[in-house]
């Protein structure tokens, strides 16, 4: 129960808080604008572990990599698993690492830029640490948010976690091989469950294993990128 004794420490607390996501939103507008400038696609994926986001990320620049120039941040609290798989491809790839942190942040991102050094018109893929929570509080200057999630999580998972719906741009429902061996999955409902969150949700089914749906989301990366060159 709250008590007077309580108070002075919540109020501060609350202010902390606040005090970061106001830093962070300023280097988060740092980074848009040179983005912008550089008339680069930044996409910031966020998921829950074992969601299939490095093998998407694998997928689509085995399809795109020979249209547009890639570079990848990779967001784990520990280890370079995925960011070796991603240099395997021969693309640049630069790992952060978290700690104990529970998300990315923008001086993280304006960090690894400095370091990948992006050419202009390029595409961006910023894969955040598997988290279904924190990475939605945190801009990071981004072109698009976009939120993963696999037919294996159940199709409630968006009515539990309503605030990473509501905050991407894109909603990828991954791993659609797998609907034949799952009795309780229904992708209908999990459609319906993510767009009555967040109605102007860009919705993609497919499988980065097996390819299936996979042509759609790549065009939609492509007319995007055009969309900056246009601008």
């Amino acid at each position: 129960m709250c008590n007077a004794h309580n108070h002075p420490h919540n109020e501060q607390t609350v202010q902390i808080e606040q005090d970061i996501l106001h830093r962070n939103n300023l280097l988060a507008e740092r980074n848009r604008g040179y983005f912008e400038a550089k008339r680069i696609l930044a996409l910031n994926l966020m998921s829950s572990p074992g969601s299939g986001k490095t093998s998407l990320l694998e997928a689509t620049i085995r399809r795109m990599k020979n249209r547009l120039p890639i570079y990848v941040m990779e967001g784990d609290q520990q280890t370079s698993n995925d960011a070796d798989r991603i240099a395997a491809l021969s693309i640049p790839v630069f790992q952060i690492n978290t700690g104990t942190g529970c998300h990315l942040e923008a001086e993280m991102v304006h960090h690894a830029v400095k370091h990948l050094a992006p050419s202009e018109g390029s595409l961006l893929f910023i894969e955040n640490v598997g988290n279904l929570v924190c990475p939605a509080l945190f801009d990071l200057g981004e072109s698009y948010k976009v939120v993963i999630v696999s037919t294996t999580e159940g199709n409630d998972k968006p009515l539990k976690y309503p605030h990473i719906f509501r905050e991407a741009h894109v909603c990828i429902i991954n791993k659609t091989d797998l609907l034949p061996y799952l009795d309780d999955a229904d992708i209908q409902t999990l459609r319906e469950n993510a767009l009555k969150v967040n109605p102007r949700l860009q919705l993609f089914e497919l499988s980065a294993v097996k390819g299936a749906g996979m042509d759609a989301w790549s065009e939609w990366l492509i007319n995007k990128t055009s969309t900056l060159f246009e601008s």
